[in-house]
């Protein structure tokens, strides 16, 4: 009963409020979510693994507002994640495993650990210090491998991405960009020599690990650099299949010519 009462509180102030500040705003959220955990049946049955595709997708569709320039989506987006680091947040002080001021206290707590530079008296001049000095800070911290933390989870690109540049950040890095367009010659001449399809699956995989490489000495992270691609590539198809369907002919009755005419007038237009 007492519960029940507790609930129709929140579902009171959260219909009738009068937030001002973040802080009230903030509230205001996590009662919502609060309340939606009591009334709702589809987020009472609700799991921290349930949600972990969901909050994925929201991070993709986040990216997506944000290479639009589209800034009411990405206010919406926003707080579409926000929504689901709430979620779990809940989730966890539910089973009693951790709450919102513990999630905080460890942030702030991290955050001013690994950046000696600005709360203490290290000194880190330049990026490449800041990313130096944050990767030996985590290996104090207790992980057995600098590669410990590297989310399994992520795209693959990134991955990579990712795992290269906390070796750099040791050292373990090419010189120069040089080193590695020869190593990106020498990968497809590998590729173009493989045999089997086992080996031309490993050193394709070995050509894509240099590209990502590569990335990093043009300072391009290479999942966003694919995403605007492929991004390019779907704005000029789109003009392609109008320029069929205008036609009144089907796909099969252009030839390979043809279209690549359509489609070097589609560059056009960028």
């Amino acid at each position: 009963m007492k519960e029940q009462q507790s609930i129709d509180a929140l579902k009171k102030s959260i219909l009738n409020h009068n937030a001002v500040t973040p802080a009230e705003h903030f509230e205001r959220v996590v009662n919502l979510v609060k309340v939606l955990r009591s009334e709702c049946p589809w987020d009472r049955k609700q799991t921290p693994e349930s949600l972990a595709h969901l909050l994925l997708e929201e991070s993709y569709e986040l990216v997506y507002a944000i290479d639009s320039g589209d800034d009411p989506e990405l206010k919406k987006e926003l707080g579409d994640l926000f929504l689901h680091v709430c979620f779990q947040v809940l989730l966890a002080d539910e089973a009693g495993k951790f709450t919102f001021i513990e999630v905080f206290e460890a942030l702030c707590h991290k955050l001013i650990s690994r950046h000696p530079h600005v709360f203490g008296s290290a000194k880190a001049d330049t990026e490449e210090e800041v990313l130096g000095n944050w990767e030996s800070l985590k290996m104090k911290e207790g992980r057995a491998s600098l590669l410990d933390g590297v989310p399994k989870a992520m795209s693959e690109l990134l991955r990579a991405y990712r795992v290269q540049k906390k070796v750099a950040g040791v050292g373990f890095d090419w010189p120069s960009d040089e080193g590695v367009l020869d190593k990106l010659t020498e990968e497809i001449g590998e590729l173009r020599n493989a045999a089997s399809k086992e080996e031309r699956e490993e050193e394709f995989g070995d050509l894509l690990f240099t590209i990502v490489n590569y990335s990093r000495f043009i300072d391009t992270n290479p999942e966003d650099a694919l995403r605007k691609a492929t991004n390019k590539f779907m704005g000029r198809f789109r003009k392609v299949e109008k320029s069929v369907l205008a036609s009144g002919r089907c796909w099969q009755e252009f030839s390979a010519e043809e279209l690549d005419g359509l489609w070097n007038e589609a560059k056009k237009g960028r």
